[in-house]
């Protein structure tokens, strides 16, 4: 499998959960690594962990919904590291509602950090992975991007979209030596839930993971990659199960939602 030491990373998203994870599990097999988020303060805390841990990391505070701070934030990885091997896209919102009182404009944020950030940072570190020949993409969906699930629907949207564009562009790269994950956690233990907005309180009923477990997953494909990526892997069953049949998943999760 290959070593991972001395690659670069760029994770958004990095100032907790999902993003921080996979940020530190990186650090441990000697990746070199480069936070981006929003909030400044919370990347230091996180930089100054893998420092402690004997790990090598950068700060790149910005917005993924703007090219100017993206690009940036590449250019100095570049500048310092002079390559960059692994991208991944984490930075994200949630919204629980009813689809009737989903508002336009609440759709369209979502979409401009959920799938449009994706599109700028992809676009970002490409140029550099295709000059190397090498390099790995991830895309952090959600079980939600495979089975839409009750008060998800301007999230599930988002993240249906995203497997839609990550397939095409796994397509495209064929033969460049670029590889693309789609990677699909299900309910998550982070603070993403608390910070989303909510307009009803979600039911929530099944197993839970730990941002942990996603990371040691997002690991392991950058080690072996593979188009895609079940850190809880039973939810590979209800992806098949939603699209050979998908009145019956209608049927159990109604089942149990009720309980």
């Amino acid at each position: 499998m290959p070593d991972l030491a001395g690659k670069v990373a760029l994770v958004t998203g990095a100032s907790s959960g999902i993003g921080e994870a996979t940020a530190r599990e990186f650090a441990k097999e000697w990746a070199r690594v480069a936070l981006f988020a929003r909030r400044e303060d919370r990347l230091e805390a996180v930089a100054d962990r893998i420092r402690r841990e004997g790990g090598q990391v950068m700060v790149c505070a910005g917005d993924v919904t703007d090219p100017g701070a993206v690009q940036a934030a590449v250019q100095n990885i570049l500048a310092q590291w002079k390559r960059l091997d692994l991208l991944v896209n984490n930075a994200g919102q949630g919204m629980a509602a009813p689809f009737e009182a989903v508002t336009a404009q609440e759709l369209r944020d979502l979409v401009e950090v959920n799938l449009v950030g994706v599109l700028i940072a992809t676009q970002a570190v490409l140029p550099m992975m295709l000059q190397q020949a090498s390099g790995h993409i991830f895309n952090i969906s959600s079980v939600a991007g495979r089975r839409g699930i009750p008060f998800r629907s301007a999230y599930s949207a988002t993240k249906f979209a995203l497997v839609g564009l990550t397939e095409c562009l796994r397509q495209e790269l064929q033969g460049t030596g670029v590889h693309v994950s789609l990677v699909y956690p299900i309910y998550t233990e982070t603070e993403f839930h608390d910070v989303q907005l909510k307009k009803v309180e979600p039911l929530r009923h099944g197993p839970v993971q730990s941002a942990e477990q996603v990371a040691k997953a997002i690991v392991r494909c950058a080690r072996r990659p593979r188009p895609e990526v079940y850190p809880y892997p039973p939810a590979r069953i209800l992806a098949v199960l939603s699209a050979l049949a998908p009145g019956l998943v209608d049927w159990m999760m109604a089942r149990l939602l009720r309980r």
